[in-house]
């Protein structure tokens, strides 16, 4: 009896292992099988890539897309099945793209996690409906191509979904209601597209967001109540689109909130005071609406805010008496384009060890304000306020100043008195009385760092310097003033100039033909003086050139007749003495 149950025993055990090396066998060869679907559903978005300037696709050859081969593929070893496509353009280099659609046959890759196709410029098309059976998905990144059409509304049966980013495209219709199925979402971000419509209240169920960033499309309504329930929420941008109303008040139960930015909407109604609700807040902003009222006193107890925008909106005096231990970590404040009468700086702003500094439009008049800190000030704004004086004192100590706008007030003063700091890129001191030489700023220590510089519509009189090499000028305005003699033929050393302007003038003698090696111009103004002579041929080498103005001179003889000289409107060219060929009468 024994005998017979120990072969009974051993007959199952055979039997088993028989049937288990069957079960193997099929598995091995399903698993190859699936294997070599995902290589053909690889190879069928190769094919529609019609060129790949970053060349990971070259990679994919041979039988084997998981042998660690295939460039941006990865594979679970278990398996065999694809589970990462990751191809990201490398750097920030534009030589480096993608051109082609993404193939329906992607949405066969049934065991992929995560999909990152982003940065590739040039691949066009529609996201395909058949995204929506990659049902394994945790990550679907598919930012800055050119995607167009509407999101699927397919994509909301990802319900593993964690990271969603579709920015940067071309993407137009409005949010899909199914997206209310992303319960595991942590991050979204639809970013720079045309969606439109408005925020769906089918999103309350994303209980678990803590990244939103819906700016730059063109979705309108309120902002939803429900975005408060949000607890985990970090990072709130809803800034430039359409949205209107009032900021809900739940949004300020946000309490581990660092970054909110609602600028450039419609919205209404004042700033609460229960944004002091938002400890956590590092950066707060809100320029570009229609909010009125008065800045509340308990915004002085964000602990951690640095950057505080609340530019071009319709705030109103008086300003609160913030205590000078108040906002201690600011080193941003942006309160430019209210409805303020400040009169003089805010000894609270004079006072902080502040790094940016935007008193634009605010009614600030007298003499410049001293600041107290004024080594860590990086840029400075204080353009179209009723400042007088001098400015010769102005930049002690300012040692960190890279940009300075003072533009349209009534400061007057000799430019032989400016002693401008060395790190200075930015200069804008337009309209107001400043009289002198251009070569007290052009020829001293900033010339080879200073990128922009905007004089005009002053009082400044004497001739162009000479320029030396090695300058960054993008921008040189001298327009409107009392500026004579001739263009020197060194304005060829300014190789990176992207804008010149030297208009409403006295400046006589010949366009130098040396003007034509500027192949970075894109602004020419050249109007309203008492040059002679022809226009060099040579500026036909400016492939790039916009815009051209010669109105107003003493010149003759024939237009470039090249692209776009010779299509420019023929106003650009009147008032002379003889210009002739396209746009205007042929020559003679």
């Amino acid at each position: 009896m024994q005998f017979r149950r120990w072969v009974f025993n051993l007959l199952l055990i055979f039997s088993l292992r028989s049937h288990f090396s069957e079960i193997v066998a099929e598995t091995t060869s399903g698993s190859s099988v699936s294997s070599e679907e995902d290589r053909a559903s690889l190879l069928s978005f190769k094919a529609n890539i019609l060129k790949d300037t970053t060349e990971s696709l070259s990679s994919w050859t041979g039988r084997d897309c998981c042998d660690g081969g295939w460039e941006g593929v990865e594979c679970n070893p278990s398996t065999g099945r694809v589970t990462v496509l990751q191809l990201q353009r490398p750097g920030q280099d534009n030589e480096f793209y993608m051109k082609g659609t993404l193939s329906p046959s992607l949405g066969n890759l049934r065991f992929l996690e995560v999909m990152i196709i982003s940065g590739m410029k040039h691949i066009t098309g529609p996201i395909p409906e058949s995204f929506s059976n990659l049902t394994r998905l945790t990550q679907l990144i598919l930012e800055d191509n050119s995607l167009g059409g509407n999101i699927p509304s397919g994509l909301g049966h990802l319900s593993l979904l964690q990271s969603l980013s579709l920015s940067g495209n071309h993407l137009k219709g409005q949010i899909p209601p199914t997206f209310e199925s992303f319960r595991n979402l942590v991050q979204i971000n639809l970013a720079r597209n045309f969606l439109s419509g408005p925020i769906p209240l089918t999103l309350k169920n994303l209980g678990n967001l803590q990244y939103i960033d819906l700016s730059y499309n063109l979705l309108s309504g309120c902002i939803p109540d429900f975005v408060g329930q949000f607890k985990n929420l970090t990072f709130i941008d809803l800034s430039n689109n359409h949205l209107d109303g009032e900021i809900p008040i739940s949004l300020f139960n946000l309490v581990n909130l660092l970054d909110l930015s609602l600028s450039h909407n419609n919205l209404t109604g004042n700033i609460p005071d229960q944004i002091a609700n938002l400890k956590s807040l590092t950066s707060l902003q809100l320029s570009g609406n229609r909010l009125n009222g008065h800045l509340p006193l308990s915004i002085s107890r964000l602990q951690n805010l640095w950057y505080l925008n609340l530019s071009r909106n319709s705030l109103s005096d008086p300003l609160p008496v913030i205590p000078v231990k108040g906002i201690p970590s600011l080193l941003s404040v942006d309160l430019s384009y209210n409805n303020f009468s400040l009169a003089s700086v805010p000894d609270w702003i004079r006072s902080k060890q502040l790094k940016d500094v935007n008193l634009a439009g605010c009614k600030l008049k007298g003499n410049l304000p001293i600041f107290i800190r004024p080594e860590s000030l990086n840029s400075i704004d204080l353009s179209d306020n009723l400042f007088v004086g001098s400015i010769s004192n102005f930049f002690t100590n300012m040692s960190s100043l890279q940009k300075i706008k003072l533009s349209n007030n009534q400061l007057s003063f000799d430019l032989s008195q400016i002693n401008v700091p060395i790190g200075l890129s930015f200069i804008d001191l337009h309209a107001n009385l400043l009289v002198g030489s251009l070569s007290a700023i052009i020829n001293n220590g900033t010339s080879s760092v200073l990128e922009v510089l905007d004089v005009s519509n002053n009082l400044i009189a004497g001739h162009i310097p000479e320029f030396g090499e090695g300058s960054s000028l993008k921008v040189l305005n001298i327009a409107s003033n009392k500026i004579s003699d001739q263009i020197p033929a060194s304005i060829s050393k300014l190789i990176e100039l992207e804008r010149l302007d030297i208009s409403r003038n006295h400046i006589s003698g010949t366009i130098p033909s040396s003007l034509g090696t500027l192949l970075k111009l894109q602004w020419l103004d050249l109007s309203i003086n008492a040059l002679t002579g022809k226009i060099p041929s040579t500026l036909s080498q400016i492939a790039g050139i916009r815009h051209a103005n010669f109105r107003a001179n003493r010149l003759c003889g024939q237009i470039p007749q090249t692209r776009p000289f010779n299509i420019f409107p023929p106003v650009a060219y009147a008032h002379n003495l003889c210009l002739c060929d396209k746009p205007l009468q042929p020559c003679k």
